[in-house]
C-alpha cells in the first residue's frame, strides 16, 4: 500500500472537483489567486480526513483478511455515513456553491480513496 501516493492523488482529485464545480457555476477572473493559495489547505484537509477515517481500516489488516473483504464489509456503511454528512452540511449551508463544492469533493474523493486503498498495485487486481 503506497499511502503517500494515494494521499497525493486524492488531494489532486479533491482540488480538481472543488474548483471545477465553482468554475462551472460562478467563474470570475479574480479567482485565480485563490486557486494557488487553496492547494495547501485542500491537501491538508484531504490528507487528514483520509488518514483518520479510511487508513485505519487497512492499517491493522491481518493476513487472513484481504483488502477486498475489508472493502466489501466497511465501504457501504462508510459511503452512507459520508453521504449523509455531506447532504446535511449542504442543507445547513443553504445550498451555497462553496459548501456544495466542498462536500461534493470530500464525498467523491473519499469514495475513490477507498478504491485506491483496496487495490493491490503489484498485481493490478483487487486483493
Amino acid at each position: 500500500m503506497n499511502t503517500p501516493l494515494i494521499l497525493a492523488k486524492s488531494s489532486l482529485l479533491s482540488f480538481c472537483i472543488f474548483w471545477g464545480i465553482i468554475f462551472i457555476v460562478d467563474f470570475e477572473p479574480g479567482m485565480f489567486g485563490f486557486i494557488v493559495l487553496s492547494i495547501i489547505p485542500i491537501s491538508i484537509v484531504c490528507s487528514a480526513f483520509i488518514l483518520f477515517t479510511i487508513f485505519p481500516f487497512f492499517w491493522r489488516k491481518s493476513n487472513e483478511v484481504s483488502k477486498a473483504n475489508i472493502f466489501r464489509t466497511y465501504f457501504p456503511f462508510y459511503a452512507i455515513i459520508v453521504f449523509g454528512f455531506s447532504l446535511f452540511g449542504t442543507i445547513i449551508a443553504k445550498f451555497y456553491i462553496f459548501p456544495i463544492s466542498f462536500f461534493a469533493s470530500a464525498f467523491f474523493t473519499t469514495m475513490q480513496a477507498w478504491v485506491w486503498f483496496s487495490r493491490d498495485y503489484k498485481n493490478k487486481t483487487p486483493q
